[in-house]
């Protein structure tokens, strides 16, 4: 099984282009109206909408704590913080902003972390 997440925006080119520029998103499918992006195992999609939707947050997930250290610094002024550890879900994390004001999550799970699917 897989699945999609889509949001609508105003600005459909600048936004999907830029998840291609700085998350190494790829185009995996162009229809009318709507771009479908894919980076690693997630898809998601930017559709044509009088309104720019920005609720929600795009996560990407990361092998280590190098890798979202690297992310931050490619991300560059849509950054909101510097990456640090959350306790409380055992990640490495920082947020940031795509054009359209949508949160962005770069994290990667700590080594002591569960496995997918353990969570109490």
């Amino acid at each position: 099984m897989s699945g999609i997440v889509f949001f609508k925006t105003r600005n459909r080119d600048k936004v999907s282009q830029w998840y291609q520029e700085n998350i190494d998103a790829d185009v995996w499918l162009e229809q009318t109206g709507c771009t479908i992006l894919n980076s690693g195992e997630f898809r998601f999609g930017f559709c044509d909408g009088e309104e720019t939707e920005t609720d929600g947050i795009l996560t990407f997930v990361y092998d280590d704590e190098e890798a979202v250290d690297e992310m931050h610094e490619r991300l560059g002024d849509a950054v909101r913080e510097n990456p640090h550890e959350n306790e409380q879900y055992q990640i490495y994390q920082f947020f940031a902003e795509d054009p359209d004001g949508r949160t962005v999550e770069v994290q990667t799970f700590l080594h002591d972390t569960p496995a997918v699917g353990n969570y109490a």
